[in-house]
């Protein structure tokens, strides 16, 4: 049992145990830190992905008849560290973070005390944390900290599926018992993430009562639409049940028009004598922009450029109003630089989650006799980690300025590479309003996008340029150990000539995510696809003769 316990932290703290604990963290940072390379995207050599490839684990996979010296566990692991992607300046993609130290630190806190952080006795250190959270982001969104309430869950999709759930049960309190009514109906833009489609499977609500809201060119949900598409529902006797406002969208940072929504859905309610309509705000992507809320621009004590100014203070228009919404939620994994699962779901009212709490009957072993009245038995999980202790140490860390600095940074190398973009190729376009994030697409030879958004083109011209920018990036996938660029086939939706349904339009994303990634690297990312456009055109030209 002895050698067993050598597996374990000590239990007194003694040094010996702690200076080898040291020297494998050591170890594994040294050895990480040898496979980087500033001009590449993985670290070490990428294995070799063959079909095969996955097979060929299932089948050497065998756990050990004895213990492995963990000299040789470590050295397993970072194997399979060896290829994985490092978020680093060549890395454009996605948001995917370059977690801060702060919040490794945090990271590591929460695994060596290992807390439930479902209850305050088993889980006190992520407890103390989520609650000082809560309270802090409450205040920076404009929520009363004496009302609102919060918990830290699996991403933006466990924000969207937890106020779903606490809308149903507002609406319908004995639906726990008695399942959820078949009349509700939920409300998203077209471009919304694919979170709400998930939840209305899971809850029970059925896709087919969830109704897709056209948006406008700034990619925001079009609320004369909203409104129409509200009005039939509640004609045909159905319960307009709950909006996602979307604050910031995935691939183009659409932001909603908050402020709109809750205008529309007031008047119904009281033209229909409704229950109020849940709104929940989707702010995993644009959550962070809220550090903007109460920055004082006159001043600009940050000495931001005028052109970075303009787009912070149209954001400051619209982040103010999320307080108007039921609930929101801050994914501090993607702009807020922090490990992965590091979300919380803030509520304005604390009362609503009596709605989905369970009986005190239910959970005899947790709940009672805490330290304090800090317990969760209304979230899904059972067991919780706890993530709040990363995102406490990142806001200590950060302050405010931190934040405001780093955020800017992210729209200030957006304007750069827009503008160089367009002035270095001939046949791109910018799709999507000025952000963190630059959608932008190409065609074969001459711009077509005002005619692809007044709808005056065929579904087959829009998929002939569909098609051109999906295998150009299939050509840039290949290099992507360089420069990692993203696309996605749904950046928006438009009408077409010969059909009623909207065609999606295809582009690439550049998305500014690291502190790595600033204005003097963006020549570097505009050669990168000037250099494969010229090269995948050349082909192509090759393959027609």
């Amino acid at each position: 049992m002895n050698e067993l316990q050598k597996l374990y932290p000590s239990m007194d703290g003694n040094k010996v145990q702690r200076e080898e604990l040291l020297s494998y963290f050591k170890t594994v940072i040294t050895k990480v830190d040898e496979l980087k390379d500033p001009n590449k995207l993985t670290l070490g050599e990428m294995p070799e992905y063959t079909v095969d490839y996955y097979n060929r684990l299932i089948h050497q996979a065998d756990i050990p008849e004895t213990g492995t010296p963990m000299d040789e566990v470590i050295v397993k692991l970072l194997k399979l560290v060896e290829g994985h992607r490092y978020v680093n300046r060549n890395y454009v993609a996605n948001a995917a973070p370059l977690p801060n130290i702060a919040s490794i630190i945090g990271n590591l806190i929460m695994v060596l005390v290992n807390g439930n952080n479902l209850w305050d006795v088993e889980g006190p250190a992520a407890a103390a944390a989520e609650v000082e959270i809560t309270s802090m982001l409450s205040k920076l969104i404009g929520y009363d900290e004496n009302l609102s309430s919060g918990y830290t869950t699996w991403g933006g999709q466990g924000a969207v599926f937890n106020s779903l759930r606490l809308a149903i049960a507002r609406y319908s309190p004995d639906s726990n018992q008695k399942g959820v009514p078949d009349n509700l109906y939920c409300f998203c833009s077209e471009l919304s993430h694919y979170s709400l489609y998930k939840s209305v499977e899971a809850t029970g609500i059925g896709v087919e009562n969830m109704i897709r809201v056209k948006v406008n060119r700034d990619h925001s949900m079009n609320l004369e639409d909203l409104k129409e598409k509200m009005g039939h529902v509640i004609e045909k006797g159905g319960v307009p049940l709950y909006v996602l406002a979307t604050m910031g969208t995935t691939d183009t940072f659409g932001i909603d028009d908050m402020e709109g929504i809750k205008r529309v859905t007031e008047e119904l309610e009281v033209k229909h004598c409704l229950s109020p309509v849940y709104i929940h705000a989707d702010s995993a992507m644009g959550g962070m922009y809220t550090f903007f809320n109460e920055y004082d621009f006159k001043s600009n004590h940050l000495k931001l450029e005028e052109s970075v100014i303009q787009v912070l203070k149209s954001y400051q228009q619209k982040f103010k109003q999320i307080k108007l919404a039921d609930s929101m939620v801050f994914d501090f994994h993607k702009l807020g630089q922090t490990p992965y699962i590091t979300s919380l779901f803030l509520v304005k009212n604390r009362q609503h989650l009596k709605y989905v709490d369970l009986d005190e009957e239910e959970t005899p072993y947790v709940g009672n006799r805490g330290y304090g009245n800090y317990h969760t038995g209304y979230t899904i999980e059972c067991s919780r980690m706890g993530s709040s202790l990363a995102i406490y140490a990142s806001l200590l860390a950060f302050g405010m300025e931190g934040y405001q600095e780093l955020l800017a940074n992210y729209i200030r190398v957006n304007m750069k590479f827009r503008e160089r973009l367009v002035e270095e190729i001939s046949n791109v376009v910018i799709t999507n309003e000025k952000s963190p994030i630059t959608t932008f697409r190409f065609y074969p030879e001459k711009i077509k996008w005002n005619d692809e958004w007044r709808g005056s083109l065929t579904v087959e011209e829009i998929m002939e340029i569909n098609q051109f920018n999906d295998e150009l990036a299939e050509v840039m996938s290949v290099y992507r150990d360089t420069v990692f660029f993203g696309n996605t086939k749904k950046q928006c939706l438009v009408e077409a000539l010969n059909t009623d349904k909207r065609v999606p339009i295809y582009t690439h994303k550049f998305f500014s995510i690291s502190p790595y990634t600033t204005i003097d690297e963006v020549d570097r990312y505009v050669d990168f696809l000037k250099g494969h456009l010229e090269m995948f055109k050349k082909t192509k030209m090759v393959c027609v003769n």
